[in-house]
């Protein structure tokens, strides 16, 4: 009795320690570090391919996020003077994640995207076909005090938000 009782007590005491720690683990893996222009640009290329032509990239208009498990995310505009209109009103930047995200609740898996910030406060990500993927409503922070053309910043609320101006979308893993 006395010793089903103490493998009782340490069971317990296991399941406890398991789901305490469970939720450190998930919070460590959807932590990382926001990559300023400086840093991100270091690793994005000068020039990109998407729907059958090159376009550079404005690396000082860019930005991403490291990952706590080292995976990055990472984002630029480009320069779509050659794209036709159709083309060069959605796609406004490049996207690059190394691992499968959420943009706005909805999944995304790893991949290279066109994305931009469309009419009806829409963001679009496009594959580099300029095939839709994915549509999501944008939120815009009229709080923020000096809006980047580009940039990805904390979300107080946990995860990140990616920024043109002062529209955003909140990006998690």
């Amino acid at each position: 009795m006395r010793l089903q009782s103490i493998l009782n007590t340490a069971g317990a005491g296991i399941l406890a320690f398991a789901m305490l720690a469970l939720p450190v683990h998930l919070t460590a893996q959807s932590a990382g570090t926001v990559l300023k222009a400086a840093d991100a640009q270091k690793l994005l290329p000068s020039a990109v391919y998407y729907k059958a032509q090159s376009a550079s990239t404005q690396l000082r208009n860019s930005g991403g996020i490291k990952f706590a498990d080292g995976y990055y995310l990472l984002s630029t505009l480009v320069d779509t003077s050659g794209y036709s209109s159709d083309v060069a009103s959605k796609y406004q930047a490049y996207f690059i994640t190394e691992v499968p995200i959420k943009i706005g609740g909805k999944s995304l898996p790893a991949g290279v995207y066109g994305i931009g910030f469309i009419a009806g406060n829409k963001f679009i990500v496009t594959d580099v076909g300029a095939h839709e993927v994915l549509t999501v409503t944008y939120a815009t922070d009229e709080a923020i005090k000096r809006p980047m053309p580009l940039e990805v910043l904390a979300d107080p609320a946990g995860g990140f938000r990616l920024y043109e101006g002062r529209k955003y979308v909140h990006i998690s893993r």
